[in-house]
């Protein structure tokens, strides 16, 4: 059994970084896809960023390309994404998940397809 445990949330000022991680344990990272997202007060749950296996694919929502990057250190077995630029609107509690289909619909980043959420960890980013 898989377990992802979030970490590095907290409160920024706008225009501030934040780096998250995504730690796994029970599976060495290297066999799964992984992806974050997002959900903010009232809002519903938002694809950020999703990482092949290798890490030679990366995915992103539109409102967080060009300011977040996602990457792995498979010998870590930890999942990063850095934020940069943070906005306000991007307030809400970040959480990584297991893809469990093929690869190549990764790029679909339907939630629906990721599991063994972890608890999530929350970033308030200030005006």
């Amino acid at each position: 059994q898989v377990t992802l445990v979030e970490s590095g949330g907290g409160l920024v000022q706008a225009g501030g970084s934040l780096r998250l991680s995504c730690a796994v344990s029970g599976r060495t990272v290297s066999a799964y896809s992984i992806g974050w997202f997002r959900q903010g007060p009232g809002k519903e749950r938002e694809f950020v960023a999703a990482i092949s296996r290798s890490g030679g694919s990366t995915y992103y929502g539109d409102s967080v390309k060009g300011r977040f990057t996602i990457s792995r250190d498979n010998a870590k077995n930890t999942v990063y994404l850095q934020m940069n630029n943070l906005k306000p609107e991007d307030t809400a509690v970040y959480s990584c998940g297991v893809y469990s289909r093929h690869e190549y619909y990764l790029r679909d980043s339907n939630p629906a397809d990721f599991g063994s959420w972890g608890q999530g960890t929350q970033v308030t980013v200030s005006s």
